[in-house]
């Protein structure tokens, strides 16, 4: 069973829940139907304590924030950890000297750091090349939170240590690494993307999973009802799939410049086709680039990670996917993760009988938000945003990426999960559950729960499997 504290803090958030909620109903009904606009919130400061973005790599991971739809308040918060400044060639050579380096086996610890060189360990012989080379080149090393040196051997850092980023000029060799798109949770009534608890599992999944994680904040009910939040969520896919094909774009522009510059007698006639082309480019928006996804981004390796309402937004972008296909080039979405799913039916399940009045989200708590979130005169739990399981809803279940989800053993909503990844599983997609004894809603993202090793734990779950589908030498990584 869950502690005496967390069984304490459970009331306590249930009546601030209930009470908030009850408020919203109130000032939604004297505002009426239209009291939202099309701009929308996408966090509520004066509910949960807030992080500020922080461009250093101070504890291996750098964030910055991005407004990415002019017409809505949909906003993205970037966690790019440190490990992306290191060049692939010196990445590939350790590796090497790892499985070749004789009597590496004469200090247990020393062998211990030598096997975990995926996560950005450094044997002695490699620091010492990679000091060789700063004698060389001018490498700049510094130390990251994986205890490592980290190589930027491309001058993308200011003096003061702020990421700069991305320039199509400079060099090549960045490494590239998968981008993952969370979704926070809260009942689509309250959370944010850059809340304190958000801010932290973040950087936890980005540094696990060797990650750029996109943090989605979308649009709150009730000021903008469905389909607000889900349309933000397949906005921001669009936007990862614009960002790639302009940094294309802005690499091929200033190839074709340096090309010409380079071209002998025809260089001058070269030079000036190409600056016709960076015109042109630059109308289109290549100036635009977001420069760390242009560095390091991989479009091409793209996950979906959804928490409670969050995981019902992720399906939902996943579908949409799935059905738009190549139109959403180079951007593949090669998994998706559910955690506690926010489903709901009209025909309970076992579980949501005996856990109706289970811990912090309660079955009529969620029944409140889900009358928050649908249009006025459509509240229906079996609406395809709610009930994964009823039938038309589309696409069809095969077609569907490999799908992880997490369940706690508390938690009235792990029923419909489980039925659906026994769906999921019965047209042969690679679809596990996790379930968590004695955990509840939230276990793994909650304030007050996510420093516990259970929350640990669901990370480096989470970190296994996914690396199954974004890793680039096969699937080396499985349960």
């Amino acid at each position: 069973m869950p502690s005496v504290a967390v069984k304490l803090y459970s009331v306590f958030f249930k009546f601030m829940l209930k009470h908030r909620l009850q408020n919203r109903i109130q000032i939604d009904d004297t505002n009426g139907p239209n009291n939202g606009t099309s701009f929308g919130i996408t966090s509520r400061p004066n509910e949960e304590s807030i992080a500020a973005s922080n461009p250093l790599f101070t504890d291996g991971v750098a964030t910055k924030d991005l407004h990415v739809d002019p017409a809505t308040s949909v906003s993205i918060r970037i966690f790019l950890p440190e490990t992306c400044l290191g060049s692939p060639d010196l990445d590939s050579k350790s590796r090497v000297r790892v499985s070749t380096r004789p009597g590496s086996g004469s200090d247990p610890n020393q062998a211990l750091i030598l096997r975990r060189n995926s996560y950005g360990y450094c044997t002695t012989d490699s620091v010492i090349e990679n000091q060789t080379n700063y004698n060389k080149n001018g490498f700049n090393h510094r130390r990251n939170s994986y205890g490592c040196n980290v190589v930027d051997d491309l001058g993308l850092k200011s003096e003061n240590g702020v990421y700069r980023g991305y320039n199509p000029a400079g060099k090549k060799n960045c490494r590239k690494l998968p981008v993952m798109l969370q979704f926070h949770g809260g009942g689509f009534v309250s959370g944010s993307n850059d809340s304190a608890a958000n801010d932290l599992f973040c950087r936890r999944i980005a540094k696990l999973c060797d990650v750029i994680v996109l943090a989605v904040g979308y649009r709150l009910a009730p000021e903008n009802r469905y389909p607000a939040a889900f349309e933000d969520g397949l906005k921001v896919l669009h936007w990862l799939a614009k960002q790639a094909n302009l940094a294309e774009c802005s690499k091929s522009s200033v190839g074709s410049r340096r090309g010409g510059e380079g071209g002998g007698g025809g260089g001058g006639a070269d030079l000036r086709k190409s600056d016709a082309y960076g015109h042109i480019a630059d109308a289109f928006g290549a100036s635009l680039v977001e420069p760390w996804l242009a560095a390091h981004g991989d479009p091409s390796r793209c996950v979906l990670l959804g928490v409670s309402c969050g995981g019902n937004i992720a399906d939902y972008v996943a579908r949409k996917a799935v059905e738009e296909g190549k139109l959403l080039d180079p951007v593949k979405v090669v998994a998706q993760v559910l955690m506690y799913p926010f489903f709901i039916g009209s025909v309970p399940t076992h579980s949501e009988i005996k856990l109706a009045n289970s811990y912090f989200y309660d079955k009529a708590l969620c029944t409140l938000a889900w009358k928050l979130f649908l249009p006025e005169g459509e509240f229906d739990l079996d609406h395809p945003a709610a009930n994964p399981l009823i039938p038309g809803r589309g696409p069809p279940l095969k077609w569907m990426p490999p799908t992880l989800i997490v369940v706690a053993e508390h938690d009235w909503m792990r029923d419909r999960a489980i039925a659906y990844s026994e769906e999921l599983r019965k047209v042969n997609v690679d679809a596990p559950v996790l379930e968590y004894k004695d955990a509840v809603h939230e276990f793994a993202t909650l304030d007050m729960l996510l420093k516990t090793p259970q929350a640990q734990a669901c990370a480096e779950d989470i970190a296994i499997w996914v690396k199954k589908y974004i890793s680039l030498r096969g699937h080396e990584f499985s349960y």
